[in-house]
This record gives C-alpha cells, sequence and structure tokens, in this order.
C-alpha cells in the first residue's frame, strides 16, 4: 500500500471522533485490489475501509455483539474455565449492560474506526474524482455508500450517527430522524451512479437499494427506540419499492441448497448481494463465523491438525422451541432444509454405541479421505463424529484416510473428560450444570475453507452481508404491515419453496401469515446472521423472557454508549450523551 495514503488512513482512526478512546495499534488489512500509478491510489484507499468490515463483524465485536443479546445464541461461562472474559458474554444476553461492558465498547471502537477509514477514503478519492478519475468517482460512491451503512449499525446499536465529511473536523451526533434523513440521503446520493456489476465483494446499486429498504423497514425503531413503533404506510411503500427493484433486476436467484450460501466459492453464489470477499483478498481472512460455536474437541478439517472449534455459543432452548412449535412432531432436520445439512455418513453397522465409549471404541470407526470429509452443517445436536488424535496430537490415520469415530471429550473439566464422547444436548444456561462444554445444540453454518492452510484462518468463504432471501422476507414483512396478507404469504413461501437441492426436506408453503409467523420465518431463515436482535425489537418482543434473561427495560433496546467515549467527549460538553438506563 502507497505508504502516504496508508499515513492518512492511520491518522483518520484517531481523528474520527477527537474523544474516540480506542486502541490504535493499526492492522493493515492488504486487499489485492492491485494496479499502478492512480489505480494503486484508489485501490489503496478502499482497501482498508472494505477490509475492516472484517473486523467489525468480528465474533468478539459486532456479531457477537448482536447473536448474544438475542435469543438466540447464549455463551456461559464453559465450565468455569472457558469464554468467562470478565462477565461480558454474560451481561450482554442477560441484558445487565454497564458502560464498561468490554463486548460493548469493542464493537464500538471497530465500527467507529470502519467509519474512519471510509472517511479517509472519501477524502483521498473527492480529489481525484473532480479531476476526472472516471475510477476514483466510482470509487467513491461505494465509499459513501460504506459509510452509510457503517452509520446505521451505529444508528441500530446505539441509536445515533456521526455526520463528518473530513478527518480533521468534529462529528455531528445525529438522532431520530436527523439520524434516518442523513443516512436516506447519503445512499440516495449515490444510488443512480454507483456500479451495478462490481459485487458482492463491493457496493453496487442493488446493495444500495437493499440498505434503503432495511432504513426504511426500521424507520419506526429509529425514530422511537424506546416506544411502540408506528409503521407508516409511506415507509413500507419504500421498502416494497427497492425491493422491487432488486427482485425485478433479474440479477440474483435464490439458492437450490441453502448451505452453499456458506461455502467455499460463495462468492459466485447467485444469490448473494453484498458479502466480505474472502477469497486470498484479505491478509487476515477468517473462520469465526465457522469455528465460533463448534465443540471445542470436534476437528473439521482431518488435513489441518489446528482447526477446531471453540465451544462457544449454542442456540437457546428458546430459539430451538420455535423449530419444534412450527414442525410439530416432525423433527425440523427432516422438515425444513435449512436447519441442517448430513454430511457425515456413518455405516450402519457402527452407528449403534451402546456399551462403547473412547475407552474402549478403537475398532468403531470409519475411513474417509481428508480432503473429501466435510462435518455435519447447520444446528447440531447428539454425538458428532469426526477425526480423532492420538497422544501425539496427531490424527489416527487408515488405509488412505483418518479415521472417523464419536468426538471424545477432551476439552473443560467434566467427569467426561476424555473417557466419554462430546453429547451436545439442549439444555444450555449459566448454572454449574447448564455451563458444561457439551451443553446446548451448536451453529455450523459456515463451511471450514477447503482452501486455507490451517483451518481456522485465511477462509476462502465471503462472510454474507445481504442475500436476496432477506429481499423477499423484507418486501414480505412491508406487505403485511401494509395490510397485503396475500402478496406477504406469496413473498415467504417462494423463498420456503426454494431450497430444492433436497427435496425430502425443502420446507412446504405456509397457508397463512401473520406477524408472528413472519418473525418465525426470518428467524428460520437468517439465523446466526446478525439480524435476530434487530427483528426482537421490531416485532416487539425484546422484552420477552428467555433463558436467563428476565429483564424487560426497554432502555435496553438500544446499547450503553461505552464510557470510554464518553470520558473522552468530555471537554466537549454535551457532545455525546449517554443513552437512557445506564
Amino acid at each position: 500500500m502507497n505508504k502516504k495514503f496508508k499515513s492518512i488512513i492511520y491518522l483518520a482512526v484517531i481523528s474520527l471522533l477527537s474523544w474516540n478512546c480506542t486502541d490504535l495499534e493499526e492492522i493493515v488489512l492488504d486487499e489485492s485490489l492491485s494496479g499502478s500509478g492512480l489505480a494503486e491510489t484508489v485501490s489503496g484507499s478502499i482497501a482498508p475501509a472494505y477490509g475492516q468490515v472484517s473486523w467489525t463483524w468480528r465474533h468478539t465485536n459486532y456479531y457477537g455483539l448482536q447473536l448474544i443479546a438475542s435469543d438466540e445464541a447464549i455463551l456461559p461461562y464453559r465450565g468455569g474455565t472457558d469464554w468467562f472474559d470478565g462477565g461480558k458474554f454474560l451481561d450482554v444476553h442477560r441484558h445487565s449492560i454497564t458502560p464498561g461492558n468490554d463486548l460493548v465498547g469493542s464493537s464500538w471502537n471497530e465500527l467507529t474506526k470502519n467509519i474512519s477509514r471510509a472517511i479517509s477514503a472519501i477524502e483521498v478519492l473527492t480529489p481525484l474524482s473532480e479531476n476526472g478519475d472516471i475510477e476514483a468517482t466510482g470509487a467513491l460512491y461505494e465509499m459513501r455508500a460504506l459509510r452509510a451503512y457503517l452509520n446505521m449499525l451505529t444508528l441500530e446499536s446505539w441509536g445515533l450517527v456521526f455526520n463528518k465529511e473530513t478527518s480533521d473536523e468534529l462529528s455531528e451526533v445525529l438522532r431520530g430522524e436527523d439520524a434516518i434523513s442523513y443516512i436516506r440521503d447519503e445512499l440516495l446520493s449515490v444510488v443512480d451512479l454507483i456500479n451495478t456489476d462490481k459485487g458482492p465483494g463491493r457496493l453496487t446499486k442493488a446493495a444500495v437499494w437493499g440498505f434503503l429498504a432495511r432504513l426504511h423497514l426500521n424507520a419506526a425503531v429509529y425514530r422511537d427506540p424506546y416506544g411502540t413503533p408506528n409503521f407508516s404506510q409511506e415507509d413500507m411503500n419504500k421498502v416494497i419499492e427497492y425491493t422491487d427493484n432488486i427482485i425485478g433486476s433479474g440479477q440474483f436467484a435464490l439458492s437450490p441448497e441453502y448451505f452453499e450460501l456458506f461455502n467455499d466459492e460463495n462468492n459466485s453464489n447467485p444469490e448473494l448481494i453484498f458479502a466480505l470477499d474472502q477469497r486470498g483478498v484479505l491478509r487476515r481472512e477468517h473462520s469465526r463465523w465457522a469455528y465460533w460455536s463448534l465443540p471445542g474437541s470436534l476437528f473439521p478439517r482431518p488435513e489441518h491438525p489446528s482447526a477446531d472449534g471453540t465451544d462457544g455459543p449454542a442456540i437457546t432452548t428458546d430459539f430451538y422451541q420455535t423449530w419444534v412449535d412450527a414442525y410439530g412432531d416432525t423433527d425440523p432436520a427432516e422438515a425444513d432444509a435449512r436447519f441442517f445439512q448430513k454430511n457425515v455418513n456413518v455405516p450402519p453397522e457402527i452407528q449403534d454405541l451402546t456399551g462403547l465409549s473412547p475407552v474402549n471404541d478403537e475398532a468403531n470407526f470409519f475411513c474417509a479421505v481428508p480432503e473429501a470429509f466435510q462435518i455435519d452443517r447447520g444446528i447440531l445436536r447428539g454425538i458428532p463424529w469426526g477425526p480423532r488424535k492420538d497422544a501425539d496430537r496427531q490424527f489416527i490415520t487408515c488405509d488412505g484416510g483418518v479415521r472417523i469415530y464419536p468426538v471424545m471429550q477432551i476439552k473443560g473439566n467434566g467427569p467426561d473428560r476424555d473417557v466419554g464422547y462430546v453429547d451436545l444436548v439442549l439444555q444450555v444456561d449459566f448454572t454449574n450444570e447448564g455451563r458444561l462444554h457439551h451443553k446446548g445444540y451448536r451453529v455450523s453454518k459456515y463451511q471450514f475453507s477447503s482452501t486455507s492452510p490451517n483451518g481456522n484462518n485465511f477462509s476462502s468463504v465471503d462472510l454474507v452481508m445481504m442475500r436476496l432471501a432477506e429481499i423477499y422476507l423484507m418486501r414480505a414483512e412491508a406487505r403485511l404491515r401494509n395490510g397485503d396478507a396475500t402478496g406477504a404469504l406469496a413473498d415467504v413461501n417462494i423463498v420456503r419453496t426454494s431450497r430444492t437441492a433436497r427435496p425430502a426436506q425443502t420446507p412446504p408453503a405456509l397457508d397463512v401469515i401473520d406477524l408472528d409467523i413472519m418473525f418465525r420465518e426470518r428467524g428460520f431463515e437468517l439465523y446466526w446472521e446478525g439480524f435476530r436482535r434487530g427483528d426482537q425489537i421490531r416485532f416487539g418482543k425484546f422484552e420477552d423472557a428467555w433463558t436467563e434473561k428476565t429483564s424487560t427495560d426497554p432502555n435496553n433496546r438500544l446499547f450503553p454508549i461505552p464510557q470510554s467515549a464518553i470520558d473522552g467527549a468530555s471537554n466537549v460538553e454535551g457532545f455525546l450523551l449517554q443513552n437512557p438506563g445506564y
């Protein structure tokens, strides 16, 4: 990267908000957006802004904050040994957050740093664009759209946006209608000018339409974060207009196989509208969305002994119950292709584990070619199967491959360690029993990249930020809130019945739709993609009780502004005010 522009980017991290206290260690994310002369300047300016989105959506930053604060994910202090981290995950989940919570603070810091990088890019690109550089002009539109998107994330979580054009000026803090208008005007200023064909790793006209649809869908919440949302027909008509544009463009198509959306080579999947391109482009591509939830004793890539899970979050019993309620006596794994994909085909003669344990099951395995082995996907229950290591921490081999066994529990301090199997059960909570390492059903939505040299990092699987199914579901919700239940039902059924790669598991069309079913369907389609917290607020369910969460305080709909940021702004009276309730 050009050293001059690297320096500008670094200084902008400091100057985004002159009061923002952040760890200023610069991590340079060099994208392979290459060229020479002005082309290199253009690519070098936008690379850090796009690259920072990965770190913003890191599992211990904004992604984790959205998941753990909702009813779809819970992260206990595993066995009293793992994932306590000062109690930040426990407090976020039970809505007992303080302004010093580190999960909130890291999310804020990485997001504001991301806004800084977008502003730095805008500063570099503006004079080039004014001098007639067409490539710079196109990139400038992308950075303005990216800045608006990032500000929409701050509005979603803290109820404010930062109006800032240059790195040497103080941000104007906007809330409510002013914040909505700012984001809307920014997006409208580029929507008819931005490119249409550089996606999904770059922002396009379709992505901007999608951002506008999200903005209008949530506008009632953004105007009054603590009251009962008033969804205006005008806003809902705008949602329908922008989603119509995307659907009618013919550029995108729903994926017949749901889990191909989260696989290697998903960059070319026609359902993706905006995604973080990880095809060897970022120096710090990662598999955190793949490994965070998985058992720490499970090794998903037999060719990489270092690839494993972390025994992180599980789905709550409450979220699992929504699937059970929907399908009754039919196992959701059999009823819905989005719930589960069976990849580990254990021979029938070794499936019965009666009387067996890791102590005496040496002969109870099947052989697999390492590169061909894939773990099951979706919501994982029961005893998973995978490669096992010997005393030298090497995979136990067989003729032509590795041995695949029931996974042995090698993590934690429970009575099953080294002598029992990992047996994922429904119960998971903050009690001594409920926090054991094997507690809770896990989510394996993203594939471990087969191109990675070590499994857990350098993933080539793009992180999905927007896809066509969400567009259909936004239009369905807007139609439903406008009184068009017929249109809403049609859109929901288009999504449900599109997953045809495994016909026996294709969800059947619904006969009726209402707001509760609409909320449920968004949960089924978009689980663990960062939407659930916002959905719960918009559908009036965020004050409900769920596992380990009993708070009914509507002030929790917004997170506290980190105390470090408020302290840093104290020299400007009234500039940054804490959100109510903290």
